[in-house]
């Protein structure tokens, strides 16, 4: 009798368990997979913008080095021509409000305000707009948007916040990224050359 009450728990299970491992695949959408081009910018601007700060200025150039080395896709030079649009954030010790106070989306028309969400890979306001512009000041963050139609950011698509996650181009939000975009959307082995 308790053989045949396990095997009958293992039926049922086996449905719900893979479910749960199509679910996980959904980490990250299916944009990852299809994109070719990235922007990286902060939550205040571009590198160029008087109002980011040095601390992002070099998670800027941080994350694009770690991009490069990743060559899973090309960085784009515009935002309006980029397929995903990483938006970074250092984080400062001691601090309760994003780095820059409450101006979160006031340095560009273009980003929307952070929020205080650490979830993860799951779609936000169409526009980024209404999230609450206080956030926690001790971690970095990386949130990866797509562009809309009228040039807007949308999402964030996903999402990840650690305490010095940004440190380094192998900085540890960037290799979760890799992995999840990696573990989801394996990329092709590289084409053979023909031989002569």
């Amino acid at each position: 009798m308790k053989v045949l009450k396990a095997i009958t728990l293992l039926v049922v299970l086996l449905p719900t368990l893979g479910l749960a491992q199509k679910k996980k695949h959904n980490d990250v959408p299916a944009v990852f997979e299809t994109a070719h081009s990235v922007y990286v910018q902060a939550e205040n601007g571009d590198f160029n913008n008087p109002g980011v700060s040095p601390a992002d200025k070099q998670a800027i150039a941080d994350v694009q080095d770690a991009l490069h080395a990743w060559n899973r896709y090309e960085l784009a030079v515009h935002v309006e021509k980029a397929d995903l649009v990483l938006v970074v954030r250092k984080g400062q010790p001691g601090n309760s409000q994003d780095q820059n106070g409450l101006s979160g989306a006031q340095g560009s028309p273009n980003v929307p305000s952070p929020g205080t969400s650490r979830s993860q890979g799951q779609a936000g306001q169409p526009d980024g707009l209404g999230a609450s512009t206080q956030a926690g000041g001790e971690e970095d963050r990386l949130r990866v948007y797509t562009v809309g139609a009228n040039g807007k950011l949308v999402g964030p698509i996903w999402t990840r916040e650690v305490q010095g996650g940004l440190d380094g181009s192998g900085g540890v939000i960037m290799q979760q990224l890799k992995l999840a975009v990696e573990r989801a959307y394996p990329a092709p082995p590289p084409a053979a050359k023909p031989t002569p």
